[in-house]
């Protein structure tokens, strides 16, 4: 195991054993709100300091960017963090969030981690050495097309502006799937993907923290992961296709006429 992901990995199950231990009394946590639908919790920022301090231990030099803390550093290895994926089932009790932590090196996600602190799942992704689950290596499935596949979703509940396009989207995808699921957690969402318990995924506006480690788990369990040009500017625009080729395509083709000039990347 590559040693960066061998230490992102100790920083996961670190953050994962906070969340795990306020379980049982999210009524007593504070909880403030960031923007409209957009909360953060005292877990997220003792998960996050939790996080950074390993890594920061054994990389001094490297800058990261977190969720809460924000980017710190110009180092050309930066770790993406997101030190609770999901904060919203978290604070219902909804069993469906994750520790997210990647590295990027010169612009590419080279190392990522996807840890669900309640099913003690360990996604994990080194670049060119494949992608797994508790050490078992995933690939995503081999559908042929849309027809009969299950996709992962999410609603773009922080962007409402673009309800009525993902809508519209959502209606083009439907009637050819075998079901949508929209679970709330887009890192644990493209984990699953890489593992083939769906077929495929889109979301709008999502951030660099929600999908570094995902796409990294994607592209190296035979994925493939683009914006919605079909182009690789997702960690910049938040704009995000997944699945295997014969899937992603098929998204990409039945969405790609629906979307106003401002999504068309």
């Amino acid at each position: 195991m590559h040693p960066m992901l061998n230490t992102a990995i100790t920083a996961a199950r670190k953050a994962g054993n906070i969340i795990a231990r306020s379980v049982d009394r999210i009524d007593t946590l504070t909880i403030t709100s960031k923007a409209k639908n957009d909360f953060v919790t005292e877990v997220d920022h003792k998960a996050e300091i939790a996080i950074i301090e390993i890594l920061s231990k054994a990389y001094p030099s490297h800058s990261f960017l977190g969720e809460e803390t924000g980017r710190s550093g110009d180092s050309e290895y930066l770790w993406i963090i997101d030190p609770l994926d999901g904060t919203t089932n978290f604070l219902h009790g909804f069993p469906q969030f994750a520790v997210s932590i990647a590295l990027e090196y010169k612009g590419e996600i080279t190392q990522g981690v996807v840890y669900d602190p309640i099913s003690q799942e360990l996604f994990t992704a080194t670049k060119g050495d494949g992608a797994q689950l508790n050490n078992r290596r995933l690939r995503v499935t081999p559908r042929k097309s849309l027809e009969g596949a299950l996709l992962g979703t999410g609603f773009p509940f922080k962007q409402q502006e673009h309800l009525d396009t993902y809508l519209k989207t959502f209606t083009a995808l439907f009637p050819d799937t075998a079901g949508i699921r929209r679970p709330g957690s887009a890192s644990l969402d493209l984990a699953y993907l890489a593992a083939g318990r769906i077929d495929g995924f889109w979301e709008i506006g999502l951030n660099p923290w929600d999908i570094a480690a995902g796409v990294l788990l994607v592209k190296e369990a035979g994925g493939v992961v683009g914006d919605f040009s079909g182009g690789d500017e997702y960690l910049k625009t938040g704009n995000v296709v997944a699945g295997n080729i014969n899937v992603y395509e098929d998204i990409l083709k039945r969405i790609q006429p629906l979307l106003p000039d401002g999504l068309k990347k």
